[in-house]
């Protein structure tokens, strides 16, 4: 039987980390409803104590005025111990006659300070009830100390000051985090080819060796294809390689890179599916690492033909968006996406087929946003109906340059 925390270790944060989200969200309020209520009593137990105290001070000046025996003690032991509640007396005719622990301006003349009684006059008379002397006509305004107030809104500071600190601390691990992954992706793609390397030259070698065999005139057409496919995989292996370092971008003919992409996919898919591509010009060119940009667009189309679950139509349109972007959109007629699953899609894991391993898309957003300065998102999609990919490139070698040289790539 799991014990709890191993049913607690079996989850999956980075699937559910929206909902992981939320969980230290709802703590956080909890810790700082809880630190509130709690502060709140600390509070109210103050408020009470300076409230009997200001009575106990304001039956000791009412005894004052009405004896003429020594009071000393109570002038010592009360009055003047009151170093923190801010107090003003006034007469029968509303003029302050005394006052204690009331803040005034350095150098401040009388005016000044009468002003700041004035001021804290009005502030007392909306927290407290005067106390009223009967036997001296005296009234005592009061309020809360500064302890009292800088304690009442010490809580929401707290929770302030845990909530930066929380955001910042997230952001470090998360920022951790992907530079950990980034070390493991660059780290396995290197090692796949470098481990490519050698079979790929013995199949190379094979090839030549059937060339000069007797079989050629024979097997020339599959030997041929056999040519090509070992042509890709040398093509993947320089992909692989150049995750982690820094790609080589330079203009290339936008239509010319997808149709030689195109053209090496179409006897691979299956023949139920129709391919075109649509561009007002095939003079276009884009700032690109070409290796890994045809990587995009085999990605993206093999996902369209699963999708379509291979029957359908997948159409790719150029189009001219601005001087500093080109635009690839990429459409089939497939199964589509639902809206909340936009963003999710190119999550590294999320995939909706039952044997995918979800790094498709999560590489094509790698290579376009992160390796070429440019954005790669769900345009638009209707489930049952369809859904096109956006690419958006940068169209000028001065742009790309400023994007390198500014240190944006993730290597």
């Amino acid at each position: 039987m799991k014990t709890r925390f191993q049913d607690l270790t079996s989850i999956d944060f980075y699937k559910n980390k929206r909902q992981v989200k939320w969980l230290v969200f709802f703590v956080s309020i909890m810790i700082g409803s809880g630190s509130i209520w709690y502060t709140s009593l600390l509070v109210e137990e103050l408020r009470e104590r300076e409230n009997r105290q200001i009575q106990l001070l304001s039956a000791a000046l009412e005894y004052a005025a009405t004896t003429s025996e020594n009071l000393t003690f109570i002038n010592q032991e009360i009055i003047q111990q009151n170093y923190s509640i801010p107090i003003i007396m006034v007469d029968s005719q509303g003029e302050p006659i005394e006052f204690r622990n009331i803040k005034f301006k350095n150098n401040s003349g009388r005016q000044d300070s009468l002003r700041t009684l004035d001021r804290e006059l009005l502030v007392m008379q909306e927290v407290y009830e005067p106390i009223y002397l009967q036997e001296a006509d005296i009234r005592v305004f009061y309020r809360n100390s500064e302890l009292l107030t800088n304690l009442k809104y010490y809580p929401y500071v707290q929770l302030a000051v845990i909530l930066v600190f929380g955001l910042l601390a997230f952001a470090l691990f998360n920022q951790s985090k992907i530079s950990e992954q980034n070390r493991v992706w660059a780290g396995l793609t290197k090692e796949t080819a470098h481990q490519l390397g050698t079979p790929i030259a013995s199949l190379m070698a094979w090839i030549d060796y059937l060339r000069n065999s007797p079989v050629w005139e024979e097997n020339r057409e599959i030997i041929q294809e056999m040519d090509k496919d070992v042509v890709k995989l040398r093509m993947v292996t320089e992909r692989f390689s150049s995750i982690g370092s820094k790609p080589q971008i330079q203009p290339e003919n936008l239509y010319q890179v997808i149709e030689e992409t195109i053209t090496y996919l179409r006897p691979r898919i299956s023949t139920k599916v129709e391919m075109n591509i649509n561009s007002d010009t095939k003079d276009l060119d884009a700032m690109m690492n070409k290796p890994l940009f045809e990587w995009v667009i085999e990605n993206i189309c093999k996902n369209g033909v699963d999708a379509m679950r291979g029957k359908g139509t997948l159409t790719i349109d150029i189009l001219q968006d601005s001087d500093k972007y080109v635009i690839v959109d990429i459409s089939d007629t497939g199964k589509g996406i639902e809206k909340k699953n936009f963003r999710k899609v190119f999550n590294p894991g999320f995939s909706t087929r039952q044997r995918g391993w979800g790094l498709g898309l999560t590489l094509a957003k790698r290579i376009v946003e992160g390796y070429h300065g440019g954005r790669i998102f769900v345009k638009n999609s209707e489930v049952g109906k369809g859904t096109t990919f956006r690419i958006m490139l940068l169209g000028n070698l001065e742009d790309a340059s400023q994007f390198i040289t500014e240190g944006i790539l993730e290597y």
